[in-house]
């Protein structure tokens, strides 16, 4: 199970990935977030980014062109489309840009999940809102059989709740690992910590199945 901290914007977020090491970090483009960065701050905190954790860019209804100039200068390695995205924009931005475009989708109920199951997408991921922390029933997700990734109000207290499940790729998380609302690095370090013993055990046949 991967683990991805999103919604870094400052310096120390990224002293805090850093140390704490999720597989991906994620760069938030949408414009109407408190989490936003400009293409020119996503650039500088990459460079302070470890080599070893891969930069995720997340938009909503952005310009195609705008998505494949970041992917295309290395500020970020993965496109993750949050808004109404089709999957012609999904197709052309893996050709042109060789990399992986993930869909995130807003659960609403088990149809809205059902539509997503052919997408061309790398990897979809369920949220229950726009980063605001939202939850969701994941008795919606039970019929799914493809590589998703799961977010929206996760914390390193209800990590625990979570299901093994052969489809499930990674965790999401961002207010989740915050308090006041900026990124608390000790928050990030039990997550990624919690995150990984909940890996291991399911490994090892120990979870709950």
């Amino acid at each position: 199970m991967l683990i991805k901290i999103c919604g870094l914007c400052r310096q120390q977020d990224i002293a805090y990935v850093n140390e704490a090491l999720p597989d991906f970090a994620g760069f938030v483009f949408w414009q109407k977030s408190r989490r936003y960065v400009t293409k020119k701050q996503a650039a500088e905190l990459k460079k302070k980014l470890d080599s070893r954790i891969q930069a995720v860019g997340v938009f909503v209804d952005e310009e195609p062109d705008s998505i494949l100039s970041l992917l295309l200068s290395g500020v970020i390695d993965i496109a993750q489309l949050h808004g109404k995205e089709t999957e012609e924009e999904i197709r052309w931005l893996q050709k042109k840009s060789g990399k992986p475009v993930w869909k995130a989708v807003v659960v609403k109920n088990a149809a809205s999940v059902e539509r997503w199951r052919f997408s061309q997408a790398d990897i979809i991921l369920f949220d229950g809102g726009m980063g605001e922390g939202r939850s969701f029933l994941w008795e919606n997700l039970s019929g799914f059989d493809r590589a998703f990734f799961l977010a929206g109000g996760i914390t390193a207290e209800n990590l625990k709740e979570i299901k093994a499940n052969p489809y499930l790729a990674g965790i999401d998380v961002s207010s989740g690992v915050e308090t006041e609302g900026v990124k608390d690095g000790a928050k990030i370090k039990l997550f990624v910590k919690e995150g990984r013993r909940l890996q291991a055990e399911w490994k090892e046949g120990t979870g709950r199945r």
